[in-house]
């Protein structure tokens, strides 16, 4: 079986599909990604051929492509996923399955591309990842949000309308996260299949820095504003939050590890005190073991890998999904939010406080940790889409029956 898969060009939409594409390698199928070009090397630093596909930009530098852009709050363009990304994405995948002739093409939730290009190939597609916009939303909310300029893609490759974006989750949704952190309002389309998230973080040569086990003995807490939000925030500045979360942790007795990202210079916060150390990017799937609390924007995989370690958070959502997600992390009882309005080094140092001393969080992410390692594994996935190539019909999730074959997650 040959599987394309197709992403968005940033770590937080194509870590999520490494876990999968790795276990349908290890099964023998053959793998590849279309992507920005400017995205390819960090694809092929995973080990998969990547090819370059669509606009060439990069989500951490979105202004640079959307230049209207510049001095919004959120720097992710999600209007855009649908408009000018998927429409340059689809000719490409076009020529591309001339040559490689996939089977199936897997697409993160928000790629629109993909399906578009399978379904003028007569081949089937599967959405799959972390729960962004389009895999939970309501029909009519997705119609409002991103109907227009899907209607103009299918009337310009010829398809037929989808008033109802049923063409999304024709055949098969693969939802790496657990039903309780979903919405009560959310919708579930019937070929939905919840699975483990798997987290995964190491397309870099980054490693675990010594100096994590020469810390003093006492709680370590990891801060970080992801890989996107970490420069320009709802605040203005990304780095005036950063500043705020040292001035809150320093004095404390704990010890704070803050990652700035690999585009932000730790040099420009100053001398720390040897319990504050700033770093670019340090994989939390190697730090998070050594640490007994997460401050983070609330992006879903610093959120689910933080739960994977059954670690209490605080929560400071900047846009995109991140306001869902703290909403859900306080609603489960696993973290606090703190408000745009109260990000004072003093509410960041109570609300760490909070965590640390009240068990009922670590008892609560403890709780969710269980409930995440109950969930199927990719393997699981492996099986479903072998089951779409060969029957090309949909994958509907009917309860009572068969189960699938367990399979074991592959260990970073």
């Amino acid at each position: 079986m040959r599987v394309l898969f197709t992403t968005q060009p940033a770590v937080g939409h194509f870590h999520p599909l490494v876990p999968l594409a790795r276990a349908l390698v290890d099964a023998g199928h053959t793998v590849a990604f279309a992507t920005a070009p400017s995205f390819c090397p960090t694809v092929a630093s995973a080990g998969f051929r990547a090819f370059p596909a669509g606009l060439d930009w990069l989500e951490s530098e979105a202004e640079r492509a959307f230049p209207e852009l510049r001095g919004m709050a959120s720097p992710v363009p999600y209007w855009a996923f649908a408009g000018v990304t998927a429409q340059r994405m689809v000719p490409d995948l076009l020529a591309f399955a001339e040559s490689w002739r996939p089977d199936v093409l897997v697409h993160e939730s928000a790629e629109f591309g993909a399906p578009v290009a399978a379904e003028r190939l007569g081949l089937p597609h599967a959405m799959a990842g972390p729960p962004d916009l389009p895999m939970f939303e309501r029909p009519d909310l997705l119609q409002r949000r991103f109907g227009a300029p899907l209607a103009d893609l299918r009337r310009a490759h010829g398809l037929q309308p989808d008033p109802d974006l049923t063409a999304l989750h024709r055949y098969l949704t693969l939802a790496a996260v657990p039903p309780r952190f979903l919405h009560d309002t959310a919708w579930v389309s019937p070929v939905t299949h919840f699975l483990r998230p798997v987290p995964f973080d190491r397309t870099g040569d980054e490693g675990l820095p010594a100096w994590v086990g020469e810390l003093p003995p006492r709680p370590t807490v990891y801060a970080t504003l992801g890989t996107v939000f970490n420069r320009t925030t709802a605040q203005g500045s990304g780095h005036g939050l950063f500043r705020a979360i040292i001035a809150g942790l320093r004095d404390e007795p704990a010890n704070l590890v803050l990652t700035v990202g690999r585009n932000v210079d730790p040099a420009r916060f100053g001398p720390q005190p040897p319990g504050v150390r700033v770093e670019r990017y340090i994989p939390q799937t190697l730090l998070l073991p050594h640490c007994a609390a997460v401050i983070a924007h609330g992006g879903f995989n610093t959120v689910m890998a933080a739960l994977d370690g059954g670690l209490p958070l605080v929560l400071l959502p900047l846009g995109a999904d991140q306001p869902h997600n703290a909403r859900r992390c306080a609603a489960l009882g696993v973290g606090r939010i703190l408000a745009p309005d109260a990000r004072t080094p003093r509410a960041i140092r109570e609300a760490v406080r909070a965590v640390l001393v009240d068990p009922a969080y670590r008892r609560e992410a403890a709780r969710l940790r269980e409930e995440l390692r109950t969930l199927p594994g990719p393997g699981v996935a492996v099986t479903l889409l072998e089951r779409l190539v060969a029957e090309g019909a949909p994958q509907i999730n009917r309860p009572g029956s068969a189960p699938l074959p367990a399979a074991e997650t592959p260990v970073e």
